[in-house]
């Protein structure tokens, strides 16, 4: 691990310090910040030649600002000659938009990963992208993780599997990510049928499967940014008599009325892990926040050492 330096920037320092712990390494020192004029500024404080260096950088909200300081960091240490560069991205902002879905729109999420590979990264570490597809978007290889072993491991040790739970996706677009879960935790798999209205509502309308009633049910999703989606999901399976709803996330975007709809909605928990630190005061007392840093610590020492990530996930 002599030749393996990590790099943090001020989207998820903690994150970072995790990971390092993990590795037992010391975050390499960088020197970030803004010029009066509000321009990046970015200095290596140690040698990176030679070195394979590792960027932990998630793209989370000020989405521009976390992406501009990746790119900047990335060019930084190309001109420094480091051997290799990965950027590490936990939360892959611009993520929802990987598609025209109407006319005269962008491919936002395509158009990052140009800038990404152009600026000079060599690899991606990322984590529960929105769009599969969005590997595909990118010129250079993208190792993608999954947090579903880190959730299912924590509602396994609450005791909340087999015949007591069933596992309800909140879309017809978390389907394979609600049988994935109920694969490792056993139940029944319900369905929410989701109508959206426009841009900004959503309607749920009936529960496909199940059966939920008396029932503990599971809810997950990869993101929660405003809430809608979910919280009505959780209202619709409460009216359907279940007898508990936990909701769980990988990454715990929320933005505008989402902490006020989640403290309102009908659920006994809230599950989100730590790709996006959470401010103190959006912390519920009903929310716990898991960390994926040993899975990603896992993934940089393969990484580092040219060994399988397929094989992490088939171990776990």
């Amino acid at each position: 691990m002599r030749e393996l330096k990590i790099f943090s920037g001020r989207a998820n320092p903690d994150l970072a310090m995790k990971i390092c712990r993990h590795l037992h390494l010391e975050p390499a020192a960088i020197s970030l910040g803004k010029f009066p004029d509000g321009e990046n500024y970015c200095k290596l404080d140690e040698d990176v030649r030679g070195r394979d260096v590792f960027l932990v950088q998630p793209t989370c909200p000020p989405v521009n600002d976390n992406l501009f300081e990746l790119l900047v960091m990335i060019d930084c240490c190309k001109r420094a000659s480091a051997e290799r560069v990965t950027a590490v991205i936990p939360y892959y902002g611009y993520a929802r938009q990987d598609r025209k879905d109407e006319g005269r729109v962008p491919i936002t999420a395509k158009m990052v990963a140009n800038i990404i590979a152009r600026a000079g990264a060599d690899r991606v570490l990322t984590m529960d992208l929105h769009a599969a597809q969005i590997q595909g978007f990118f010129d250079v290889p993208v190792d993608h993780l999954y947090a579903a072993p880190v959730l299912n491991e924590h509602f396994s040790n609450r005791g909340l599997t087999d015949d007591k739970i069933v596992v309800v996706s909140p879309d017809e677009g978390s389907i394979k990510r609600a049988v994935g879960h109920g694969k490792r935790l056993g139940g029944k798999l319900a369905i929410v049928d989701k109508r959206r209205t426009n841009a900004l509502e959503v309607r749920q309308s009936t529960i496909i499967g199940g059966p939920v009633e008396g029932k503990i049910a599971l809810m997950f999703d990869d993101m929660i940014s405003t809430a809608g989606s979910i919280c009505g999901a959780a209202k619709l399976v409460h009216e359907a008599g279940a007898a508990e709803i936990h909701i769980a996330c990988t990454h715990g975007v929320f933005c505008g009325p989402a902490i006020e709809r989640l403290r309102e909605a009908p659920v006994d928990s809230i599950t989100v892990t730590d790709t996006i630190p959470i401010a103190a005061d959006k912390m519920l007392p009903k929310m716990a926040q898991l960390s994926v840093a040993p899975l990603l610590a896992e993934a940089i020492k393969r990484i580092h050492h040219d060994q399988s990530i397929s094989e992490l996930f088939r171990e776990r």
